[in-house]
């Protein structure tokens, strides 16, 4: 009767929530969704695929990240965002115009590839079935975008969540029946399933944004969103080449097979990054707010158990690599274990970069974070091609880490820059804290990357550290129970 009473209280607290409460849960949902799904779906396709096979298309996903920022110049995101409260009174035809640039520059990169199609094909080594299917995606990944945009601002989280539910579930279903009536090339069926998927789906979504705003074309709107989008290709541009250039370099300086081998730990080190999306959108209209009203002191009540919660829980990862490996591949890729403890250290340092560069964004010093984005890919792809020729593969997954070690200190200068100017030089964080935690986090992920082949000494850190958690389980648990009302709170007040 004690636990019916709990759930019918949860179930009234739920029904009061405001309307932006109800959606902020079910985005993050849909966000877990998309994300989780393609985690739990990678054991299977590591068995269904080998090494060099799965290497093609964690090397085709890789291009395509690069390639999309050109080919629709990633309208769906900031520019789109910033339009529709500049344009709010023509929302609808604001939407279905750039819906048509979107559509006219596929078209024209379409046209483009089929005139130098063996050239292209040749450059990015994938044949002409891939390259049409990488255009496709790139026009329906906007489509999507724009839609799934516009349903955020006006909290139509059912909308959303159905149509993430049936795409995410659709993909890998039709994929592993592709892959497995395969014969010949099994990697092109994977991605046939995927473009097919998004198409059928998401054409819909444009169809029905079209028939709304009525209007393909508007100069005004077109010129808006050039001006606004062609300025920050290199800040996007940078960030996919600082995220996918190592698998492409891996597979053109070594062989498909440690690509794939590679992309798996890269695979498994997302999952660590779909918590901290979670966690920091959880937090992040929240360290909006505290800019806003001058309260950055504050901050550090949310941040500080922010840090050390996504450090613990990558650290978890990086300790039990060995046990995860072996639960999402077969034993060719055992050596992936070893690549896994730098990339998710990398992506420790990655969550430093949402908490400085808000005052970044809030204050418009845009120049600010392409110029940290366009050095740290850069940089990246000199040491990849340094360093891989050296080393071998496992180089790449070190030089991922101190980029992004570099990336989060530059916005750290940077953050440090538009306070001194903005808000008479009160800094939001303490530097020896944050070095602090970040030293503390490298010194036990190394830890307990050294001792891989003593599973005795790994479990004895892991008991060590969950006795100490369990000694300061009260403040820890309340520091995450503050951060968890944060975005509630928020919400609330938005809806009052």
């Amino acid at each position: 009767m004690k636990r019916l009473g709990k759930i019918t209280e949860i179930k009234d607290k739920y029904w009061q929530l405001p309307v932006q409460a109800w959606a902020c849960l079910w985005f993050l949902f849909c966000s877990f969704m998309q994300k989780g799904i393609s985690v739990l779906s990678t054991p299977i396709f590591t068995r269904l695929l080998s090494t060099a096979e799965y290497g093609q298309y964690t090397v085709f996903n890789s291009w395509f990240s690069i390639l999309s920022i050109f080919i629709t110049l990633s309208l769906y995101q900031g520019t789109y965002l910033q339009g529709i409260v500049k344009f709010d009174k023509t929302k609808d035809v604001y939407t279905s115009s750039l819906q048509g640039l979107s559509t006219l520059l596929t078209l024209g990169w379409f046209l483009i590839y089929f005139l130098f199609r063996n050239y292209w094909n040749a450059l990015f080594d994938l044949n002409t079935v891939q390259m049409i299917c990488l255009l496709v995606m790139c026009w329906t990944t906007s489509v999507f975008g724009f839609w799934a945009t516009e349903q955020r601002v006006e909290y139509r989280y059912l909308r959303l969540v159905t149509v993430t539910i049936l795409v995410t579930l659709l993909k890998p279903a039709l994929g592993i029946i592709a892959v497995v009536c395969s014969e010949t090339d099994k990697v092109t069926a994977r991605i046939v399933t995927l473009a097919a998927v998004e198409f059928f789906v998401y054409i819909w979504l444009f169809l029905s944004q079209m028939r709304k705003g009525q209007k393909f074309y508007s100069k005004d709107i077109w010129v808006y969103a050039l001006v606004y989008a062609i300025p920050l290709i290199p800040h996007y541009f940078s960030a996919s080449v600082l995220g996918g250039a190592d698998r492409i370099m891996i597979k053109a300086m070594v062989d498909e097979s440690s690509a794939g081998i590679y992309g798996l730990a890269y695979s498994i080190s997302q999952i660590m990054m779909m918590f901290n999306t979670s966690l920091i959108q959880a937090i992040n209209p929240w360290l909006y707010q505290m800019i806003k009203q001058n309260r950055t002191k504050e901050m550090r009540k949310a941040t500080y158990p922010s840090i050390i919660v996504v450090g613990i829980m990558n650290l978890l990862l990086i300790g039990f690599a060995p046990e995860v490996v072996l639960i999402f591949a077969p034993p060719s890729y055992r050596e992936a274990v070893y690549v896994i403890p730098p990339v998710t250290m990398s992506v420790f340092f990655r969550f430093f970069y949402d908490l400085f560069a808000c005052f970044e964004f809030y204050y418009e010093r845009t120049k600010y974070i392409a110029t940290a984005t366009v050095v740290a890919g850069a940089t990246n792809v000199a040491l990849n091609y340094i360093f891989i020729g050296i080393f071998g593969y496992y180089a790449a997954g070190y030089t991922t880490l101190f980029c992004h070690m570099m990336f989060a200190i530059a916005h750290y200068c940077f953050m440090r820059k538009v306070c001194k100017e903005e808000i008479g030089g009160v800094m939001p964080y303490q530097l020896r804290v944050l070095i602090g935690i970040s030293a503390a986090f490298m010194a036990v992920g190394g830890l307990l990357m050294i001792t891989y082949d003593y599973a005795f000494i790994r479990y004895g850190i892991f008991v060590a550290l969950f006795l100490a958690f369990m000694a300061k389980r009260k403040e820890i648990l309340q520091a995450l129970s503050g951060i968890l009302n944060l975005r509630s709170q928020w919400a609330t007040s938005r809806a009052q």
